[in-house]
């Protein structure tokens, strides 16, 4: 396996480097990979925590979290993606649990509530969500949401 380093920071602890790094790994995936033109810069960074691991300067695998209140009632967790290139690392579990672990480090007792792209639906199963039901397009890509008491 190649040597990840994982990093935790809130937006005013990012450096411009880092943040740069951040925003190249999410439009390289949701914007080019999926062919989705959207605004990828949504104006709430600045509110989250963001969490990614990284091999050599580039993000590899990465997530932002908010606590609760601010996208939902309860603490979410968005943006989750993995490189294309380290998908068969399990960086994805690896990454959704520790965010799983600092929302309950962080917001003891707070649910957790995600919009998952409906494909990850299972993934998203394992992990301990349950879809809610509400189902929509979001740019054009079918999503669900789903909740983790």
């Amino acid at each position: 396996m190649k040597k990840l380093t994982w990093k935790i920071k809130t937006f005013n602890d990012l450096s411009a480097f880092e943040l740069h790094q951040i925003l190249k790994a999410r439009i390289d995936v949701f914007v080019v990979e999926q062919n989705c033109p959207y605004p990828e810069v949504d104006g709430d960074d600045p509110q989250a925590i963001h969490l990614w691991a990284e091999h050599r300067d580039e993000v590899v695998a990465y997530c932002r979290i908010f606590e609760p209140g601010i996208k939902y009632a309860e603490a979410s967790i968005g943006r989750v993606l993995t490189h294309q290139n380290y998908r068969k690392m399990n960086l994805g579990k690896t990454l959704m649990n520790f965010a799983i672990n600092i929302i309950n480090a962080r917001f003891t007792g707070s649910s957790i509530r995600i919009s998952a792209q409906d494909y990850l639906l299972p993934f998203y199963t394992n992990l301990g969500f349950i879809a809610t039901g509400k189902s929509y397009l979001e740019d054009s890509i079918p999503h669900s949401e789903m909740l983790r008491s």
